[in-house]
């Protein structure tokens, strides 16, 4: 596999090479480049009252096959509930702003988005009249919305609306770094960097391409797929394989991280497949053809949902945590969620304190009964409980060394089966509350 690592980037507002938070240089990314039948564009609308891109389009001119899975909260915004209205199982076009997450803005929130479909539409049947040998008039039923920002607040219509055109004239139909950077860097709120991936595998004898990219620092914790991510594939796959394989891999990667315990109302993770490719068709998930794609796919989505939580609201350390030898994997990631989830134990972490009563206290309110004298505890490599016990060799001085590092692990052993569960999550700094309680200012 190609597997492509970024480096730290500040937000990008008005200046794409430039932070006005940092005033770094823009970190060197490899290459995104080109995949057939997905063309990106950016433009600010100015809903930050600036003129940082906050509105990208990803249009898909002969269309795209695709799968989603959305919040499982009971408090969704207008575009999830438009999204999942849609039946067709071919793609137009993709329209993701932010600032704003159209949630809790009721019957005039949907119908923003229906006013924004059809001024969509027109404009990219005109843009396929323009631009294709036998140009399709493109349906509001075939357009999907993520949305990002605030919640509650009345929705920009005519800010987007007025966008549109020009959106759609900054269209081109051959991508590169820049143009998918940023598109990273408009889809992005509170966050500090743009998420990208990509790989490269084969499809039986074919190679086929897998870009993601992704947004989130808070209000991050799973329940099917946390924040917003997209995966755009030149592979030739139907929306029934796309859904499969997309339920599949998100139980280890998406649905395996947590910032603070927050579900948000417009978490959606979705795959397009362009076809373009032209690999042998695949009919059953199982099909040995469909083994390097499947593996490359978690790859993409595990490596997006790390940056998500690495790059979590105020995060200085990116811990791993591991709950081993349990009785199901259910109680294992009951085990694994509430060590992630507890403010005592994010504290002492940011704090570097080795504090581990707090870590069996999380486990110990898990719901999942255990018995103390079979577990054992590490930090690290660092074994402080042995059969619910301190270890005789324990020192405090060399775990609390060892948390001085931004990457930490914690392994609790529970030793009655052989399930596990691996979840990734951040500390809580004073960053964080700082973030969190001027968000909106």
């Amino acid at each position: 596999y190609k597997l492509i690592f970024l480096n730290r980037m500040p937000l990008n507002l008005s200046n794409f090479l430039f932070s006005q938070k940092e005033k770094s240089k823009m970190a060197d990314f490899q290459d995104l480049d080109h995949i057939d039948g997905v063309s990106v564009s950016t433009t600010s609308a100015n809903l930050y009252n600036n003129e940082r891109d906050d509105l990208v389009l990803f249009y898909f001119r002969h269309g795209a096959e695709y799968a989603s899975v959305y919040t499982q909260s009971q408090v969704i915004s207008e575009n999830i509930k438009w999204n999942k209205k849609i039946k067709t199982k071919k793609i137009r076009a993709l329209l993701v702003n932010t600032r704003n997450a159209n949630a809790l803005t009721g019957k005039k929130g949907y119908e923003a988005l229906a006013e924004i479909s059809e001024e969509l539409a027109t404009n990219l049947t005109k843009k396929q009249k323009e631009d294709e040998e036998n140009p399709k008039k493109i349906k509001t039923n075939e357009i999907l919305f993520g949305c990002t920002g605030t919640i509650g607040e009345v929705f920009p219509t005519e800010k987007i609306k007025s966008s549109i055109k020009n959106l759609i004239d900054k269209i081109k139909y051959t991508q590169n770094k820049y143009l998918w950077i940023k598109a990273a860097m408009g889809i992005l709120t509170t966050d500090l960097k743009p998420k990208l991936v990509m790989e490269e595998c084969n499809i039986g004898n074919t190679k086929v391409k897998i870009y993601g990219l992704a947004k989130g620092s808070g209000m991050i914790f799973p329940n099917m797929g946390t924040t917003l991510a997209y995966i755009f594939t030149d592979a030739d796959l139907s929306s029934n394989i796309l859904k499969k394989i997309l339920k599949k891999n998100i139980q280890n990667t998406f649905n395996a991280i947590s910032c603070d315990g927050d579900t948000s109302t417009n978490d959606m993770v979705t795959i397009f497949s362009t076809g373009k490719a032209k690999n042998k068709s695949i009919n059953n998930i199982n099909d040995i053809k469909l083994k390097d794609f499947d593996l490359a796919l978690n790859n993409v989505l595990l490596n997006l949902a790390k940056r998500v939580v690495s790059d979590g609201e105020g995060a200085s350390k990116f811990i791993k945590i591991n709950s081993f030898k349990c009785s199901s994997e259910s109680d294992a990631k009951k085990i694994s969620f509430s060590i992630a989830n507890s403010p005592l134990v994010k504290t002492a972490f940011s704090g570097e304190d080795p504090n581990w009563g707090r870590i069996l206290m999380a486990a110990g309110k898990a719901g999942v009964e255990f018995e103390i004298d079979r577990v054992n505890l590490f930090i690290g490599e660092y074994k402080i409980l042995d059969k619910g016990q301190l270890n005789k060799n324990y020192v405090e001085k060399d775990v609390a060394d060892y948390m001085k590092q931004p990457n930490l692990e914690i392994t609790i052993e529970i030793n009655n089966g052989n399930k596990n569960f691996t979840c990734y999550t951040m500390d809580f700094s004073q960053k964080y509350i700082s973030i969190n309680s001027d968000y909106r200012s």
